[in-house]
């Protein structure tokens, strides 16, 4: 389809006619100039603009002796330059057409023509100043939708030109002076994009491109602004307690947060370690079940809300630690007393309120027998079933209330003499007992010495 017939895109081009231009010459030998050839002369629609082409028509040339045209443009920051500069041709009289891609949008520049014989050049045609159209603007509505977490989204109005093929999304922080593509979407009708991983409580920047078929790029939209959502608050007032058995209760301050979702409980060994996730919570206290005494850990609490975001919890934690063991008793006396051996020791600590006495009988390298005595209320232990020159041993433990037993004692060790000496003692105690009618065994809270008999059937190993 001819130029002619595009009568639309006219009005678009302006048009200025002048005289005879200046031209440099394609190359450095004399012109010689024939008036008898055509001179060229475009149509009545000869001149249709782009942004970034200009297309040219003229009268079909009917002389044979017409090789090809020459193209002569002066470029539109050039203005100062009075000459037009070859610039291309056209090798073929036939060919009516010519297009220029190398314009910049909404530029001026000056074209002029002139056929060239086999000898010769004809006249240069009038100068034909034209305006190209001016860059392509982008979507005309942009809006912003912000509070969103670690996200933006972007919204627009499809642009009504058919030409666009996609939008360029460029972004800006706030911090940052230079705008930065981070998206291209294909397809006219597009009319939102989210723009993900950005950081919290954050202001940033955004405006659109659009891009033709062929590839022009139109100015930018204007800008609109985001704020993305902040970090719930962190968590206040941690506090664990020190002195709960086989146990650590960890207890903090509410949220107020409006789309609160749960607690994270953190854990770590070390105050400077590295924390676990071992909780998570709707309510603002936990029970953490510990099976050592004295087990020392450190927490810390965060605040997660519906959307996922979660608070800072680096800067505080606080320290819990279930019930220590109590104080191991102290012995201050062991020692042989003909038919029995005594020990006493003191309560090295006020939580005590029973002790456990281990008792290791050994008669050779390899033959030891073991008892265990509980309940015992007082500070003193009399055992009377010893036999002659065996070796014994003691270990006494502390009980609190809640059954926590605490490391061993001091181990005292006893060997009894042979066995007339141990026979003469048991006698003489046996009369002095007949004559006073009394059981050797006495009552926990008289004050005589108290002999406690072994229990068989308990066990401290696993002490």
């Amino acid at each position: 389809m001819k130029l002619s017939t595009v009568t639309t895109l006219c009005t678009a081009s302006i048009l200025f006619l002048s005289g005879c231009a200046e031209l440099t010459p394609k190359n450095e030998k004399k012109i010689v100039v024939d008036n008898t050839l055509p001179k060229i002369e475009l149509t009545k629609n000869g001149v249709i603009t782009d942004m970034k082409t200009v297309a040219f028509e003229w009268k079909s040339i009917q002389d044979p002796r017409v090789k090809e045209i020459y193209i002569y443009k002066r470029a539109a920051n050039a203005k100062e330059q009075k000459k037009l500069d070859y610039y291309d041709s056209v090798e073929n009289r036939y060919a009516t057409h010519y297009v220029d891609r190398d314009v910049a949008p909404g530029s001026m520049y000056s074209y002029a023509f002139r056929v060239v014989s086999e000898n010769a050049e004809g006249r240069v045609s009038k100068t034909y100043d034209v305006k190209t159209r001016p860059v392509l603007k982008s979507v005309a509505w942009i809006h912003s939708i912000a509070g969103l977490p670690r996200m933006a989204k972007i919204i627009w109005r499809p642009h009504m030109s058919e030409r666009v093929e996609s939008y360029i999304i460029e972004r800006r922080a706030v911090e940052e002076d230079e705008w930065s593509k981070v998206a291209e979407l294909e397809g006219r009708l597009n009319a939102e994009y989210i723009d993900e991983g950005l950081d919290d409580n954050h202001v940033y920047f955004y405006r659109l491109k659009v891009k033709t078929f062929d590839d022009i790029i139109s100015a930018p939209s204007m800008s609109v602004k985001v704020v993305t959502k902040p970090l719930p608050a962190s968590i206040t007032n941690i506090s664990a307690t020190k002195d709960t058995p086989k146990a650590i209760k960890v207890n903090w301050s509410a949220t107020s947060l409006e789309d609160f979702d749960h607690y994270n409980l953190y854990r770590s060994e070390d105050i400077d370690g590295s924390y676990d996730l071992i909780a998570k919570l709707h309510n603002n206290s936990f029970v953490d079940k510990v099976d050592e005494d004295g087990k020392v850990y450190f927490y810390k609490v965060s605040v997660v809300d519906k959307d996922g975001l979660e608070s800072p919890y680096d800067h505080s934690a606080a320290m819990g630690m279930s019930l220590p063991k109590p104080k191991a008793p102290t012995i201050l006396e062991a020692k042989f007393m003909g038919s029995r051996i005594e020990l006493k020791w003191n309560k090295s600590d006020p939580r005590t309120v029973e002790y456990i006495v281990v008792k290791k009988a050994q008669k050779g390298w390899f033959d030891e027998e073991r008892q265990e005595f509980k309940g015992i209320k007082a500070n003193t232990f009399i055992d009377s079933d010893i036999t002659p020159d065996t070796l014994y041993k003691y270990i006494v433990y502390s009980v609190d209330e809640h059954g926590i037993v605490s490391k061993p004692s001091t181990e005292v060790q006893i060997k009894t003499p042979e066995s007339n000496t141990i026979i003469e003692a048991k006698e003489q105690k046996t009369q002095v007992d007949m004559l006073v009618n009394e059981p050797v065994v006495k009552d926990a809270g008289s004050e005589e010495k108290t002999t406690v008999s072994p229990i068989d059937d308990l066990d401290l190993n696993e002490i």
